[in-house]
């Protein structure tokens, strides 16, 4: 199928390269000269046509090669977010610990210690012992 089609183009491409012939007959014709560049329309079907199959191997060698440093270029990024936010994840996590180890102390403390419950009567819950008297400071 491509090569029929191949075989059109690369007809029509002759067929509109050609120039008018001169009336001097020293000169080769246009139909000549093109035949001596390219060759008969035969050998030119017969060789696959005018672009050479090495140069269409590179191309593609070459637009293989592009496509896998795309996407190696594009994974290597991806790669760098992802550690960029397990940095981040991680270290929040290590200060998430530290203000759950702080917590777990207080709490120990709050459970064991009286003094430590009575501070923290007076200043979170406003409390006071029956013997205080409560002066409002403006």
């Amino acid at each position: 199928m491509s090569r029929v089609a191949n075989f059109h183009w690369v007809d029509e491409r002759i067929r509109s390269q050609r120039i008018a012939p001169r009336t001097a007959g020293a000169l080769p014709s246009a139909k000549e000269i093109t035949v001596e560049l390219i060759g008969t329309r035969a050998e030119v079907r017969r060789r696959g046509g005018i672009i050479p199959s090495w140069v269409l191997f590179g191309m593609i060698i070459l637009a293989g090669t592009g496509l896998c440093v795309t996407v190696n270029i594009r994974t290597y990024t991806q790669k760098q977010v992802a550690s960029d936010q397990y940095q981040n994840l991680q270290s929040a996590v290590g200060s998430l610990q530290l203000s759950n180890e702080a917590l777990r102390t207080d709490l120990q403390r709050l459970q064991t210690d009286a003094k430590a419950i009575e501070s923290a009567a007076r200043s979170q819950l406003n409390m006071a012992r029956a013997n205080e008297i409560v002066v409002p400071v403006e």
